[in-house]
């Protein structure tokens, strides 16, 4: 079944995604948001990684994800200690093994109108958010 881009096609996809995710979470006693703030850890950037979390994520319990991050040895003064590494590189093993070539083999052309796309559509909802 074919969906027409727009809100369903997103949205169907976005669950889909977290839901894989989730399966390959099982076992590292992480939730999505946490997940999602060791990724954030991860790349770094501007401000603190709390605010980088509300941001980014509009995880209205950003500082408390950083702060029990950090009391389980994974971040610190929100960076990823050696543990906090060791665990995204054994989650990134257990997305390979278990979701395989999910992205490959995509053509690179509709790859590249996909990302334009997308990130026009994140910086308009960003900026409807901004708006209230």
């Amino acid at each position: 079944m074919t969906i027409a881009f727009g809100p369903e096609l997103v949205g169907q996809t976005e669950k889909t995604l977290q839901a894989l995710l989730r399966l390959t979470l099982e076992g590292t006693a992480l939730s999505e948001p946490q997940w999602v703030t060791l990724r954030l850890a991860e790349i770094g950037g501007e401000g603190d990684l709390a605010t980088r979390v509300h941001d980014r994520a509009r995880f209205e319990d950003a500082d408390d994800l950083v702060e029990g991050l950090t009391a389980r040895g994974l971040l610190s003064e929100g960076a990823l200690t050696d543990a906090g590494r060791a665990l995204i590189a054994g989650v990134r093993e257990r997305t390979t093994a278990r979701n395989g070539g999910l992205w490959d083999g995509l053509p690179e052309a509709n790859v590249a109108a996909a990302e334009r796309v997308l990130n026009e559509l994140l910086e308009r909802a960003r900026g409807v958010l901004a708006r209230g």
